[in-house]
């Protein structure tokens, strides 16, 4: 049956400015799409879609088509998850893939109190210090710092993450705060090297404004939690995520500095390979997800502190 693919790919396509846009989320080349699009047109004897150099728009045979194809698509995914509603209880292997942190300090409670709910689930927890390609490394869900930059992989907000300069009150000690961003340049500043970027330059922002600062100091690592160690033992403010360092700020151990300036927000998303969409173990995982940091998605409207 031709009708339910080409009202999918005719929604999909709906969504697009673009055929070359469409392509893309579709995974192949913009001929082909404009092929397949022709092809549709042919066989219902209609013009879905007014073509120009720079956008698509549709006809009013194509609005007609969007709408009601979208019901019907509608209905039959509501008869296939009624239909798999009592056979298709989450089981099987999960592969999840994490950064060490956070894999260790909140994704690993998750899982334990997950596996209790749903014993048929065997879970491979594989922590990394930078995140790995889904597909080449066979995973079905990754924990993503910062929005995805594929659209090809599809992804789900779990919690807000905001990035705190801090130190320690016995570094602060007899020391001018900074007051500004380039007075960081008169500070032990300890930077992490997660990633290929230049791993000292600082992105800040007060919410209106934004500079790079270049930031110097003795101490470097390329794992996040013996940074935050150096810092409580006082050797230089820290640019951290929130969810590392929100116990110390409320001990008292570790305090914002530079307020309200802090690092580009890096919100964490639970990102999978679209061949997972309608698998029923990593979509009950998302779920538990999504329900266990609730409180801080609930709290970041709010602008609270969230962890």
């Amino acid at each position: 049956m031709k009708d339910a693919p080409d009202l999918l790919f005719f929604s999909i396509l709906a969504r697009h400015p673009s055929l070359a846009a469409a392509a893309l989320e579709l995974g192949v080349t913009p001929p082909a799409v404009s092929r397949r699009l022709a092809q549709l047109e042919q066989r219902l004897g209609v013009r879905l879609l007014n073509r120009t150099t720079r956008r698509l728009s549709l006809t009013a045979e194509g609005e007609r088509y969007l709408e009601e194809g979208g019901r019907i698509l509608r209905e039959i995914e509501g008869l296939e998850r009624s239909l798999g509603a009592g056979a298709d209880q989450p089981h099987g292997l999960l592969r999840i893939n994490a950064t060490f942190g956070f894999g260790r300090r909140h994704l690993s409670p998750a899982i334990s109190e997950f596996r209790q709910l749903y014993p048929s689930v065997e879970i491979v927890l594989q922590l990394t210090d930078r995140a790995l390609d889904l597909a080449a490394h066979a995973m079905d869900i990754g924990i993503h710092f910062g929005q995805p930059p594929d659209r090809r992989i599809l992804a789900r907000k779990i919690a807000p993450n905001r990035r705190y300069l801090c130190a320690a009150p016995s570094y602060l000690k007899g020391r001018a705060e900074p007051a500004t961003p380039r007075d960081l340049h008169a500070h032990e500043c300890i930077v992490i090297r997660e990633s290929h970027t230049a791993f000292n330059n600082w992105q800040l922002s007060d919410g209106q404004r934004q500079e790079m600062v270049k930031v110097y100091g003795a101490l470097s690592t390329n794992f996040g939690e013996i940074a935050v160690d150096w810092a409580l033992a006082g050797h230089g403010i820290i640019l951290r995520s929130e969810w590392d360092v929100a116990p110390y700020l409320r001990a008292g151990q570790l305090q914002r500095v530079l307020a309200p300036w802090e690092g580009a927000a890096s919100d964490i998303y639970a990102i999978y390979p679209q061949r997972h969409h309608l698998s029923s173990k990593v979509r009950v995982f998302l779920d538990f997800l999504a329900a266990k940091f609730a409180d801080q998605r609930a709290l970041e409207a709010s602008n609270a502190q969230v962890w």
